[in-house]
């Protein structure tokens, strides 16, 4: 059996904070938010660059669970994403979202950081695509990543490690606009199921 926490409104669920509080939020039908300009999440690999400054909505978490969110934006400017995220540090996370790239494509997709370093596996979507559900099933310091259109059937992403050795992380939903000055984002649904105790 799992234990389920689900975000329903009209205020922060018990346990869960605010990673880079964004500049407006609110709760109505779930979770809104509006990101702040040049923000993002990637370490080092390709570009160069280290960014450690997007919007999270995260509680803490330890052992096993599935995070599953239904989430639906409205983007203006390249690379504007949101999507769900687990975080040990900043050098060890995992994000998975979709990425407005131009009037035609977007790009669906996930980032894995290890040691400082990210990667970035991704496939292009039409960009009129503007809702996706995600999960995330954490098996030990293994990952499932998941995606699909209607919270019921699944398609696998990939299979990741998390690197950190973490028992306790951080889990949740993020948002962020690298480049522009921000976007609407809509968190319809969340939620986090635990596996319950074991009867002694």
């Amino acid at each position: 059996m799992w234990h389920t926490v689900c975000l329903t409104g009209p205020t922060l669920p018990e346990s869960f904070y605010w990673f880079h509080e964004p500049p407006a939020f609110y709760f109505d039908g779930g979770l809104h938010l509006h990101t702040r300009g040049d923000t993002d999440f990637w370490q080092r690999t390709h570009y160069g660059f280290r960014r450690d400054d997007g919007h999270c909505l995260f509680t803490r978490v330890a052992g096993d669970f599935r995070l599953v969110c239904h989430v639906a934006f409205a983007p203006c400017t390249q690379y504007d994403q949101c999507g769900v995220m687990v975080r040990v540090d900043e050098s060890h996370w995992i994000k998975v979202s979709m990425e407005y790239e131009n009037p035609e494509i977007s790009r669906l997709g996930s980032v894995v950081t290890n040691g400082g370093y990210s990667d970035w596996a991704t496939q292009d979507v039409p960009a009129d695509v503007l809702e996706k559900w995600y999960r995330v099933s954490r098996e030990g310091t293994d990952y499932i990543l998941e995606q699909g259109d209607n919270g019921q059937d699944w398609k696998q992403m990939r299979i990741a490690h998390l690197h950190g050795g973490a028992e306790t992380v951080e889990a949740g939903v993020y948002a962020c606009s690298p480049k522009g000055d921000g976007f609407h984002c809509h968190f319809r649904t969340l939620s986090l199921e635990t596996p319950d105790p074991a009867p002694k």
